[in-house]
């Protein structure tokens, strides 16, 4: 793939607003809130997502509310339909944290298939996607790494394709790197990593083959030093982005001396 020209890059843009991180954020998995608002700090990063069938933000007025440190005036709340088995569940939990957040509509999409798996009912989802855009909600939707299907929700109108790396939680980085190439060459939307980063170095895979951003919760919250890895994971996506747009030396088979062979002085 022909990298594009360095000056030519752009921050990330999503639903017609840019960020400059391209590293998004989970807030599950933590021991408290204050172990999630140091992690996500720590990450740089400045859109966060939320279980809305799972965290607080308001619906529970006698507990914790996640919003209480991680403000919506520093962070874009990306309420996510994570735990939904069928499109009319999603749609309800879209619109119950549209009320919640004050008519917040950019929302992450998921709707699951198998519960061991966690891997996207792909009929479900486009059932649900095609609802939620027709209500006005700005859908980044979470799909398999199958490039027709991600080619679809982008023409049915989704503002951000999401395919797997791996099974949520796995942390077996991207498993098939050649899906995700090519749904990166023919995407008219921004395509972002979501679910199955481990390491940094998975992080970076997801960047050098042109990805626009990735999603992790998992690799930070169970990290043994989650503010730690929150870091390495900031580096390696910004790291990942510098090697796609310097675009990297060919392949050999053989070696290639680092220095001129010929005209040697003795």
């Amino acid at each position: 793939m022909n990298a594009p020209d360095p000056l030519q890059d752009r921050p990330l843009t999503l639903a017609g607003r840019t960020y400059r991180s391209r590293l998004l954020v989970g807030t599950g998995k933590y021991k408290d809130h204050e172990q999630t608002r140091r992690a996500i700090e720590a990450s740089g990063a400045e859109i966060v997502t939320v279980a809305i069938r799972r965290t607080n933000v308001g619906q529970n007025k006698a507990e914790p509310n996640l919003l209480d440190v991680l403000p919506p005036s520093r962070y874009t709340i990306l309420p996510n339909t994570a735990g939904c088995y069928s499109a009319g569940e999603a749609v309800r939990i879209c619109r119950l944290a549209r009320e919640l957040l004050d008519g917040h509509t950019l929302v992450k999409l998921e709707v699951l298939g198998d519960p061991r798996t966690l891997f996207p009912d792909v009929p479900a989802t486009l059932e649900a996607a095609q609802q939620l855009i027709r209500d006005g909600f700005q859908v980044m939707v979470y799909c398999s790494d199958d490039p027709i299907a991600a080619r679809r929700f982008a023409e049915m109108g989704c503002v951000a394709v999401m395919p797997l790396a791996a099974p949520i939680g796995s942390g077996l980085g991207i498993q098939n790197r050649y899906n995700i190439l090519s749904i990166v060459e023919n995407a008219s939307v921004p395509i972002l990593v979501d679910a199955g980063v481990g390491t940094a170095s998975d992080a970076a895979i997801a960047m050098e083959l042109g990805c626009d951003g990735v999603l992790m919760n998992t690799a930070i919250a169970e990290a043994g030093n989650p503010e730690r890895m929150a870091t390495a994971m900031k580096h390696a996506v910004l790291a990942g982005r510098e090697a796609f747009l310097a675009g990297r030396m060919p392949r050999r088979r053989y070696a290639s001396a680092s220095s001129s062979v010929t005209d040697l002085p003795f």
